[in-house]
């Protein structure tokens, strides 16, 4: 082991963020150039624009569940999570190379369409992306303590991989979209490989002194989905929506979207309001981690709605110069989606280490979050009544960095001091649930209202109200104390 990581210097608060920061970087990529070159390149619709986006939260349901429960039991090369981070590294190297390269792709093997292919490397991506992100995760709550220590690990896996990120978004606006997606095949690949071979990962996880019945729940299939019951509507609808599509089956109305919704608000009611009194801490910590997933679900609706169709609201609502060619202006619009988001890693980068973490230490976790996603939503709000220039969306952007900072970090460090540390794989898997499912809705639901829409505002009115709900959800998360606090302070009174 090496002595920075004995000591848990900053140094290698850093190294351990480098894993994390590759797989950020080929999402990073995926949001600032996938639906650009699908829609200039490869000339696809919007609502083919959000089947493929749709494939990635389908490899995230399956991935990162699977992968988290494997990890948890496996031993290789060393490490429980570094063979997947491996793994995964190569090949989302290898699908950011394909990204560029659908066409040939598709010609190469006979195929006419390239929606399919495009699905296929998108899945790929997001799969790789899948494999690792989980134990990139996991292995930070691994090589902690609870506590101080390991939100500092997870603000600084933000602040090294939001800085990345922003450079993502610095090649995307100074150079091009092609020179971004090249240059991140040496990147991600580089950064998923080496780093891993200097964490050294304890081979025995730890477990609570109460942690026997969480241990049970957790090895049953029905009490897995018991956990995830916030979730369940979203589930249904997904399942629903996928269906219909592989079908090409329409609706004329919302019925089955409305049904989903009432369901989703019953079972995040019932959790919200199930008292955690007299309970044991794994009973407590599985009632804490379901009011987790209820508010987290619903700030990623407005997040992935965002993410998907900011190039439309761009062609759509923002004024630009006018005389300019066809693919001029296809340019400048992706410039101005590259520049926002860099913007909003920009903010999302910073503000983890050197501003959150301080906070959390004077006001709790759980409330610094919720503060942070209040203010997002007011920030989608106010894109909905100035977001019309360039200029007016940067700034935007930037108060929406705010809550991008706070999403990416803090639930992480709240979520994992709530569930078995010995299964934290598994619980990191299903906590994903809570952003896959919801992107989904994005994808699908939110997709065909968007491209019926003749008014494009829709889409941060959507983002607007999602983060509003979430905000008042996470106000009704309860904020633990580690054990390292609750053992001092019980000795202290002694």
């Amino acid at each position: 082991m090496l002595s920075i990581q004995k000591k848990l210097t900053n140094s290698f608060y850093a190294l351990l963020s480098l894993p994390a920061t590759a797989m950020g970087f080929a999402l990073s990529i995926q949001i600032s150039a996938l639906s650009w070159i699908l829609t200039t390149k490869y000339h696809l619709n919007i609502h083919d624009v959000g089947l493929v986006w749709a494939a990635g939260p389908i490899a995230g349901i399956l991935g990162q569940v699977i992968i988290g429960i494997i990890s948890d039991n496996v031993w290789l090369w060393k490490g429980r999570r570094r063979p997947f981070i491996l793994i995964g590294g190569v090949l989302a190297a290898l699908m950011l190379l394909a990204l560029p390269n659908i066409d040939v792709i598709s010609s190469s093997m006979g195929i006419e369409g390239i929606l399919g292919v495009a699905i296929a490397v998108a899945l790929t991506l997001d799969l790789a992306i899948n494999i690792s992100f989980n134990p990139t995760r996991s292995i930070i709550a691994d090589v902690t303590p609870e506590g101080v220590e390991r939100t500092k690990g997870y603000s600084w896996m933000q602040t090294v991989s939001g800085t990345f990120g922003v450079l993502a978004y610095v090649i995307g606006a100074v150079w091009n979209n092609y020179v971004l997606i090249y240059f991140g095949v040496f990147l991600v690949l580089a950064l998923s490989i080496v780093p891993t071979f200097f964490i050294d990962e304890p081979r025995e996880l730890k477990k609570s002194e109460d942690d026997e019945g969480l241990e049970k729940s957790s090895s049953s299939f029905s009490e897995i989905l018991n956990n995830i019951s916030p979730l369940w509507g979203f589930l249904i609808y997904s399942v629903y929506a996928l269906t219909a599509r592989m079908l090409k089956f329409e609706m004329d109305n919302y019925y089955v979207e409305i049904l989903c919704f009432f369901i989703t608000i019953a079972f995040i009611l019932k959790a919200l309001l199930k008292t955690t009194e007299g309970l044991s801490k794994s009973k407590a910590g599985i009632i804490g981690f379901k009011k987790v997933l209820a508010a987290h679900s619903f700030t990623w609706i407005g997040i992935q709605t965002m993410f998907v169709y900011m190039f439309a609201y761009v062609q759509y609502k923002v004024i630009l110069p006018a005389g300019l060619a066809k693919a001029d202006m296809e340019f400048e619009q992706g410039r101005v989606v590259t520049i926002s988001f860099l913007i909003l890693n920009a903010v999302g980068a910073l503000l983890p280490a050197l501003v959150l973490e301080p906070i959390t230490r004077k006001i709790g976790r759980v409330k610094t979050h919720a503060i942070c996603i209040s203010t997002m939503a007011l920030g989608y709000a106010g894109m909905i009544f100035i977001g019309y220039t360039p200029m007016a969306i940067y700034f935007m952007m930037a108060v929406l960095g705010i809550g991008w900072a706070a999403t990416i970090s803090l639930p992480f460090a709240i979520m994992s001091q709530k569930v078995d540390q010995a299964k934290m794989g598994l619980f990191m898997g299903l906590f994903n649930l809570a952003v896959v499912l919801p992107q989904l809705v994005a994808s699908f639901g939110v997709g065909q209202a968007v491209s019926k829409a003749a008014d494009k505002n829709l889409i941060f009115i959507i983002c607007a109200v999602t983060l509003a709900i979430s905000a008042v959800l996470w106000f009704m998360v309860k904020d633990d104390a580690p054990e390292t606090e609750i053992n001092t302070v019980a000795a202290k009174g002694h």
